[in-house]
């Protein structure tokens, strides 16, 4: 079985939360990027964290932090590209970090679930978690065309690839992020 690199997605502005950095924000008593490295860690080889802005910060969680190579705050595909650049293993997950409650076992079935596609992605009910995905690295030149014509939307880029949606309707608030001020102060 391969082994699976994990990419916590921070390269956001947080233009919804006011402009502030969504990773470090605390949630609970700590940064809400601490909850997405610990429920995803157990689940992977090792641990990418995709930031933008705060890159000192997001290193003492210990793990290597890339910045986008694409400029602009490109979205969830920049970082996914700076992510497979990095990553050391075959297969490569991407969690965003505002999201506490991902699923302890999301890599396991998305894995289990993956057989010969390009990459498989979390749905709950009719709706597909794009950013709650797991690729193969090799898919990094097909991505790299897609930016490089102007592709920003992560749903368009993989409409072309063989993908397989995988039910996670046991563990739908799992996929519930934290966008604004309202939702973290609700949580």
């Amino acid at each position: 079985m391969d082994a699976v690199s994990g990419i916590v997605l921070a390269g956001g502005r947080g233009r919804r939360m006011g402009g502030v950095d969504k990773g470090l924000q605390p949630y609970r008593g700590r940064p809400m990027v601490q909850w997405a490295i610990e429920r995803l860690a157990p689940q992977v080889e090792e641990i990418i964290v995709n930031a933008n802005q705060n890159l000192d910060a997001y290193a003492r969680f210990g793990h290597r932090v890339v910045a986008d190579e694409i400029g602009g705050y490109s979205g969830p595909l920049a970082g996914l590209h700076a992510g497979l650049k990095a990553a050391a293993h075959a297969l490569v997950v991407t969690v965003p970090c505002d999201s506490p409650f991902l699923p302890q076992d999301l890599v396991a079935r998305l894995r289990k679930s993956l057989g010969d596609a390009d990459l498989a992605v979390a749905k709950t009910a009719d709706q597909a978690h794009p950013v709650f995905l797991l690729a193969r690295k090799r898919l990094l030149g097909n991505l790299e065309a897609f930016l490089a014509a102007g592709g920003r939307k992560i749903d368009l880029w993989y409409a072309a690839l063989r993908v397989v949606e995988v039910p996670f309707d046991d563990e739908a608030e799992a996929f519930r992020n934290i966008n604004t001020r309202e939702e973290l102060d609700r949580a």
